[in-house]
């Protein structure tokens, strides 16, 4: 048996899947559902992982599969992604790799590239991929030596994960909240510590749109 909340959010997951083909996002979960933090919907995500009644997808930033659901809920139809036969299924970004302190994107000159799958960017907009160093944002399922596909910004919505140039000294991966005058770049590890900053310390470069991973 799941509990109400439990099953509240995999109702609410199978709605959007149908409705969208992506999931709600983590603050949207956390409203919907009534909790109070995300560490609430990162548990119970983990519980139905774990339970069998869902799986997280390796290749995409908040991407999930449901796998099975309670008696009296209706199995959404899967949604299946159509390539145009008459187009490459794959694109080619720049890839700047780890970024180091004190190089904001656009002075990284002749970067390399990499492909990456069609469908998980907007060719209209500018995009670019970055490898992951570090563990801040393993409980958003973003592991250190990830690859993750950027569409350049310079602002965010409240929740999306962003690049981040602190100071114009430092690049960062984290969850964008803002905070009055204040801007909270969170990560998803409890072991490492919110930071706010005034909103002129920090300039948005780009949000994550998708996540490559090798095994």
């Amino acid at each position: 048996m799941l509990t109400k909340k439990q099953k509240d959010l995999l109702v609410l997951i199978k709605s959007r899947l149908e409705s969208e083909g992506i999931p709600p996002s983590f603050d949207e979960m956390k409203s919907a559902i009534g909790l109070k933090s995300k560490s609430g919907i990162h548990g119970l995500i983990k519980s139905l992982e774990e339970r069998g009644f869902i799986k997280r997808l390796p290749y995409k930033a908040r991407a999930l599969e449901i796998l099975k659901l309670p008696e009296g809920v209706e199995q959404p139809e899967k949604k299946v992604i159509k390539f145009n036969k008459s187009k490459p299924d794959f694109t080619s970004l720049p890839f700047y790799g780890r970024i180091a302190a004190g190089t904001p994107i656009e002075a990284i000159r002749n970067p390399d590239t990499i492909d990456v799958p069609l469908h998980m960017i907007n060719p209209r907009k500018k995009c670019y991929a970055l490898e992951v160093s570090g563990d801040s944002m393993i409980d958003a399922g973003i592991l250190s030596g990830d690859r993750v596909v950027i569409q350049h910004c310079d602002n965010a919505e409240e929740g999306e994960i962003v690049v981040a140039l602190v100071d114009e000294n430092e690049v960062t991966l984290k969850f964008f909240h803002k905070e009055g005058a204040f801007i909270a770049l969170k990560p998803a590890n409890k072991s490492h510590e919110i930071r706010r900053l005034p909103s002129d310390r920090v300039r948005i470069q780009g949000k994550i749109v998708g996540l490559l991973r090798s095994y």
